[in-house]
């Protein structure tokens, strides 16, 4: 499959996870990616992924819904076509889940890059397929990603100490959920000042 087969939608979604000088560089090869560069609802598509599940309107849950199985067609397709993989960038993708991800590096065992910053369904699962199946990989960056934890960090170091991995700002980050969910701020003091 060409990237050309794809129907706009698809590829506004696409280049939605490409900075602007990818973007512009892509949009230069041919007449249709040249009027998918130029479309302003690229702006809206970019926008709206990226806004944790729970935060959106039923509008915007509509629009993101249209593109979940998107990622997943689209690195299926990447994975049987380019098994030999050295480098992949999936920065600010807000549909690549863990499950993709494993899939990724079980079928793509060459791959020496990865990078995922701000990708907001990436989880610890997704280190631990790092870890389980990254046999080759050098770098990997999960900058920004909210759902990484310390712990999620520390034991893929462990079992892959060869793998530069940069984790900036993303077990700091305060994970994806909803407030209620959380254990509201007076009760974490409580307990707190009640074990120490």
């Amino acid at each position: 499959m060409h990237l050309t087969q794809l129907n706009r939608e698809c590829l506004l979604h696409l280049f939605s996870f490409l900075d602007k000088d990818s973007r512009r560089s892509l949009s230069l090869t041919c007449c249709q990616l040249r009027e998918v560069y130029l479309d302003p609802c690229l702006c809206r598509v970019q926008l709206v992924c990226n806004i944790e599940d729970w935060l959106k309107s039923s509008f915007q849950k509509d629009i993101c819904s249209k593109h979940d199985s998107l990622v997943s067609t689209f690195l299926a397709h990447v994975c049987h076509m380019c098994p030999n993989l050295l480098t992949l960038t999936l920065s600010g993708c807000a549909h690549i889940t863990d499950q993709d991800l494993v899939a990724v590096l079980q079928k793509c065992k060459k791959l020496r890059s990865l990078r995922l910053e701000n990708c907001v369904r990436i989880t610890d699962q997704s280190l631990q397929g790092v870890a389980e199946h990254g046999d080759n990989l050098e770098e990997v960056r999960v900058d920004f990603c909210r759902n990484i934890t310390k712990a999620g960090l520390q034991s893929c170091k462990e079992m892959r100490p060869v793998i530069q991995l940069s984790a900036e700002r993303s077990a700091d980050m305060i994970p994806d959920s909803k407030p209620e969910e959380k254990e509201p701020l007076s009760k974490a003091l409580q307990k707190f000042l009640q074990y120490s």
